[in-house]
């Protein structure tokens, strides 16, 4: 009976060939090179770091495949024609195979509006066991942010659950910086004035990746934190206006930040794609882009279509509103959500959140430890 899931097909003749069928498409064969440097024997491979101890440079380009024969379960061995053999799993190779740039084993980003329902949150512990560590790192992952409740309302609480998480980065704001109303702030988000979504730092190569803030105390009825999917609008742009949608991965805008310390400088496209035209980032900030000089009607275009990102980005079709109350920490993704506030009044009381940055690595690292730990727990319980 035909199966609808990918496999490994083996032939033997007239010369040994691995083969890749995916149901739907043409079947490809496993490059000979492309096999041998997934190989983990002895000689191919530290097996205590698994790194290698060869270059995959000096093999021969005329290797070749000698051997191929099924052992048990589903388990692979292969020889090549310099000597070595390797053992597979069909698992293994079909995952390696199938493996898309910017996945890597993660979870698959879920688009979300204002009717997300319901919101990506959990509740700290001081020593979060390895359950709810997954359980959090994989709502960040799917949705872009996350809301913990419960975490200890004093100074640099928020760096446990960013050392959690990754490893905190420092920037021209400190390691920490805190979010309330001052004279004579440098950023307006040190001020009680309502805040337009907006990427953290457009400006710096690269913008950090990940933002945490954590509401120490609340005591104003406005300052309502809000939440916007970039990733969902750029999809939404681009169904509704292409040509906005190109123009704004192509376009080169000038993001500065000065004060009397420090003055930075980065041109990014408000939409960033990868290679392979896959999303990667919004760079959004409108109280510190510059659009660069085009001929008029180019620049019109490019206006345009920043005007119908901007709609889109405060729409209520997109925008969540929540209140964060004392003890509460969103982390959220600064290069896929934007973020900001509704305004305040400081005769109302206190609004005192810090923050902190990590690196966009940190959540995707302890996701992929969690999961290969939990698998070899399944494993040793068999």
């Amino acid at each position: 009976m035909p199966t609808s899931l990918p496999q490994i097909e083996i032939s033997t003749h007239p010369t040994p060939v691995l083969r890749l069928a995916v149901p739907g498409q043409d079947p490809v064969d496993f490059h000979p090179l492309w096999l041998r440097e997934r190989c983990r024997s002895a000689n191919s491979v530290d097996q205590r770091t698994g790194q290698r101890l060869y270059n995959p440079s000096d093999l021969d380009p005329a290797l070749a495949i000698t051997s191929v024969q099924r052992g048990a379960s589903d388990q692979i061995l292969v020889g090549f024609s310099d000597g070595v053999e390797s053992h597979f799993t069909e698992q293994d190779l079909i995952r390696e195979a199938l493996m898309q740039p910017g996945h890597d084993g993660l979870p698959e980003l879920t688009a979300w509006n204002a009717s997300l329902n319901p919101m990506p949150e959990a509740t700290w512990q001081e020593r979060p066991s390895a359950d709810l560590q997954r359980d959090i790192v994989t709502k960040f992952l799917r949705y872009g942010f996350v809301i913990l409740h419960g975490v200890p309302q004093v100074d640099q609480a928020l760096f446990q659950v960013a050392e959690t998480f990754g490893f905190v980065r420092d920037t021209n704001f400190g390691r920490l910086f805190n979010v309330r109303s001052i004279p004579d702030a440098n950023d307006l988000a040190y001020s009680s004035l309502a805040l337009d979504p907006h990427t953290d730092n457009p400006y710096r190569e690269p913008a950090p990746g990940i933002q945490l803030l954590h509401c120490l105390t609340n005591q104003t009825t406005g300052g309502l934190s809000t939440l916007v999917d970039g990733y969902a609008c750029a999809q939404a742009l681009r169904q509704r206006d292409p040509e906005a949608y190109r123009l704004l991965t192509q376009v080169q805008s000038r993001f500065r930040f000065q004060d009397v310390d420090a003055e930075h400088i980065a041109w990014q496209p408000h939409l960033k794609l990868d290679e392979n035209g896959v999303f990667q980032a919004v760079h959004f900030s409108p109280r510190l882009d510059f659009s660069p000089m085009l001929p008029a009607a180019q620049l019109q275009a490019f206006y345009d279509a920043r005007r119908h990102l901007d709609s889109l980005l405060k729409a209520a079709e997109f925008e969540i509103r929540f209140r964060l109350d004392d003890g509460d920490l969103v982390m959220f993704d600064n290069r896929r959500l934007l973020h900001g506030r509704t305004s305040f009044d400081t005769r109302e009381g206190v609004r005192h959140l810090q923050g902190c940055y990590i690196d966009s690595d940190g959540p995707r690292s302890l996701y992929r430890v969690l999961n290969r730990q939990g698998a070899q727990q399944m494993l040793a319980a068999e």
